[in-house]
């Protein structure tokens, strides 16, 4: 990207939150596992008569995000109408909040915070049934957070790299799966450029990104556009605009102008109630009860020794990540590292290789990584039993005994497999012993056809150098 021109760009940020209800009723907050239009009640549709009570759990998630955020927790709060007319939306109104939000300020990955605030998510709507809508009202009423940003990001990859490490604190948190493909994470990006850096461009809002890929393709595409219209004379053709993303063409395209907050007439709303929120909760106990943050992790990892990209898939990897944990809970450095190699390569893999494997009981393991530490399994020996592991769970000390894969550390039994090796090639022998080092490793390959695969590689390379 040129640098006559400066990006800026600021993110809004939509996480379902993983709550047992829905935020106003008691319906069940399952929206991908159930029938279209099954989980729903009276208040979801909006029936005459029927008043919401606030989900306290999810109000409590999001400040313990906030808190996450170092952020500041408001004490008094309230829920906002907003109004606007979609089949989306069957009230007629979102309950959202506006002027009093629960979290404000903050920071993540060095980007600002504006605010953090709880509203409803909307029913779904289904375009590709026939030439008409269908709407699913089985995700009206989830509790949906958003985050805001402050206009201070100027990349794609540092849009991109802020969104990654808020779906981590997400999941750290259990606030959120923050499944982007489910559309349980969402995110738009309100984009502008401009050559002089004291003042904002026109803004156009891309909507509803499900993928930080998409994120970061979006603002090159909108930086191209925007640049090349202003490049030719014709940056009036730039008009504040809300916009989607076309996956099959790779380009945005306009969909409505777009609204401000008067458009959506905003009032508090009559049947809920003010909140106040350092009376409701202890907000010091809960920032100590706050797990273990990404960035923590990171550098206690990394502190270890563990490689920045494995880290990152520790992180990033739900599953492989909880799991991860449970194994290394009170284990040795070298343990922790070995064990962090083989789950975030080998078996990971492996796990996306083949939709039948699962990673084995914590105990089994252990055993194994204990083993191959110990120098019973060979590395080679390791890597041929993990498909085994992941398919049928076995113990890994009784299939290495029964297959013979116990690595042999007897030196005096190692030394007679060495000799034997060296008198069945004594012209390489004399080569290696005349200074030709490379054959080193011939005659470890050797010795390990010789062993079958059971002798301790690291052993035989020891000993074939002493007889040197």
């Amino acid at each position: 990207m040129s640098t006559e021109y400066k990006i800026t760009i600021g993110l809004e940020i939509h996480a379902e939150l993983k709550t047992k209800s829905k935020m106003w009723c008691g319906c069940a907050n399952d929206p991908y596992n159930a029938a279209p239009n099954t989980l729903i009640c009276p208040v979801c549709m909006a029936e005459p008569g029927t008043l919401p009570v606030a989900n306290l759990e999810a109000i409590r998630k999001v400040v313990q995000v906030g808190l996450a955020l170092g952020a500041d927790i408001a004490d008094f709060t309230e829920f906002d109408r907003k109004n606007y007319f979609y089949p989306d939306i069957p009230k007629g109104y979102q309950i959202s909040q506006y002027k009093f939000p629960i979290v404000s300020g903050g920071n993540l990955s060095g980007v600002d915070i504006t605010r953090v605030h709880l509203e409803e998510d909307t029913a779904k709507s289904l375009h590709d049934q026939g030439p008409f809508t269908l709407v699913d009202f089985n995700r009206a009423g989830v509790p949906l957070m958003e985050l805001v940003t402050e206009a201070c990001i100027h990349s794609a990859e540092q849009a991109g790299r802020f969104g990654r490490e808020l779906q981590m604190i997400l999941r750290a948190l259990d606030a959120s799966d923050a499944n982007m493909e489910m559309g349980q994470m969402r995110v738009e990006v309100n984009f502008s450029v401009s050559k002089d850096p004291n003042k904002l461009g026109t803004k156009v809002e891309i909507k509803n990104l499900n993928s930080f890929k998409t994120v970061e393709k979006c603002i090159e595409y909108e930086y191209k556009r925007h640049t090349e219209l202003l490049d030719s004379g014709r940056g009036a053709e730039i008009v504040q605009e809300t916009r989607g993303w076309d996956e099959n063409k790779q380009v945005t395209f306009s969909q409505r102008m777009k609204e401000n907050s008067h458009d959506y007439r905003y009032f508090p709303d009559p049947d809920l109630p003010k909140l106040y929120l350092h009376s409701m909760f202890d907000l010091e106990q809960m920032k100590k009860d706050l797990p273990e943050l990404p960035n923590q992790k990171r550098s206690r990892l990394a502190a270890i020794g563990i490689k920045s990209e494995t880290i990152e898939v520790l992180l990033s990897e739900t599953e492989i990540s909880a799991y991860f944990d449970k194994v290394s809970h009170n284990q040795k450095t070298d343990f922790v590292v070995l064990a962090a190699n083989y789950l975030t390569s080998d078996i990971l893999g492996l796990l996306r290789k083949e939709a039948t494997y699962k990673l084995p009981s914590i105990e089994n393991y252990v055993t194994l990584v204990e083993m191959a530490l110990s120098g019973e399994l060979s590395s080679r020996a390791v890597k041929d039993m993990l498909p085994i592991l992941l398919e049928n769970d076995i113990d890994p000390r009784t299939y290495a005994e029964q297959n013979n894969l116990i690595q042999k550390n007897d030196v005096d039994a190692l030394g007679a497999i060495v000799n034997s090796v060296i008198a069945a090639n004594p012209t390489q022998w004399a080569e290696y012993v005349a200074g030709n080092d490379k054959l080193l490793m011939f005659f470890v390959g050797q010795s390990m056809k010789e062993s079958k695969g059971s002798g301790n590689p690291g052993l035989f390379q020891d000993i074939i150098a002493s007889k040197k």
